[in-house]
């Protein structure tokens, strides 16, 4: 990718690797799970590419007054868990994001398929999650269906559990039954929509973060319609828009008690030629970097 360079405008992207000093900000993980997913997929190549797509956007808030977040945030980059599937793989992203935690506020781990949400949630030591997207993913088994389920077996209480656009025709009435035996709250696409972002996130994070811990947020761009997710296996018409799922994004990531992020359901290698999939999650994780830096405003 060849872009113009121009010093007066620069570009997202392109963050130091992390060293051993504390004090980060934020800091970008690699995730390239896909071994275990229901639907073939391409997600091991999402990592890198949302990194290259960065560089297509600045990192500038418009305000006002204007932000640069190279100047308000310290920003690095982890790389890649090399074989983040298995028990072994999940061991590795667990340790790794728990190290990280310690050093940073704010963990983003760049997927990947769905699996990853359980490992990262864990590593995090969430005691709350959110999660943004179109499924339940309480699947038995192990594959990108079952890290809510998976994680609620390993004793995350459900009535911790957020699930933002849960849509119509894309679950089943016994995953809808499970969701609610278990105590999860369910806020359905139309719900979404009805009521908009931030009054759904701000019950969303009342609810995850009431256990007075930290939240994990996972983001699952298949929750948004085809048309702008072509590159997300599952994406449906009639899915979000790409502006509410960014709204939701940010409103979840100014509140101090999201401590790690996931994105989710990306397959770059079957984005559209202009790439729309993947550029959207690389606008989520400035949209996140937005609302760290929104709590310094907030404080």
């Amino acid at each position: 990718m060849t872009l113009p360079h121009d010093p007066l405008w620069p570009r997202a992207g392109a963050w130091p690797r992390i060293d051993d000093v504390t004090g980060w900000d934020a800091v970008l993980l690699g995730v390239p799970a896909h071994r275990t997913s229901i639907s073939r997929t391409g997600a091991h190549a999402t990592p890198g590419a949302i990194r290259e797509a960065l560089r297509r956007y600045s990192p500038t808030l418009l305000g006002p007054p204007p932000v640069d977040l190279h100047e308000v945030l310290r920003i690095a980059d982890a790389g890649d868990i090399d074989e983040p599937d298995g028990p072994a793989g999940e061991a590795s992203v667990r340790a790794a994001v728990g190290a990280l935690r310690e050093r940073a506020e704010l963990v983003v781990a760049l997927g990947g398929d769905n699996s990853l949400t359980y490992a990262v949630t864990q590593g995090a030591a969430a005691d709350g999650l959110i999660t943004i997207d179109a499924h339940f993913d309480l699947r038995d088994g192990v594959s990108n269906g079952s890290p809510v389920r998976r994680l609620v077996e390993d004793g995350l209480d459900g009535r911790r559990i957020v699930q933002l656009g849960i849509a119509d025709f894309a679950n089943s009435a016994a995953y809808a039954q499970r969701a609610a035996d278990l105590g999860i709250t369910v806020i359905t696409m139309d719900e979404v929509r009805r009521r908009g972002a931030a009054d759904v996130m701000a019950e969303a994070l009342e609810v995850a973060g009431a256990g007075g811990g930290s939240i994990h947020l996972d983001i699952d761009v298949d929750v948004c319609d085809r048309s702008v997710a072509p590159g997300c296996p599952a994406s449906v018409p009639g899915g979000l828009a790409a502006w509410e799922l960014r709204a939701l994004v940010r409103a979840a990531a100014v509140d101090p008690r999201l401590h790690s992020a996931d994105l989710a359901e990306v397959d770059a290698t079957a984005d559209a030629p202009d790439g729309r999939t993947v550029r959207l999650a690389a606008l989520c994780v400035l949209e996140l970097l937005a609302g760290l830096a929104g709590r310094r405003s907030t404080s």
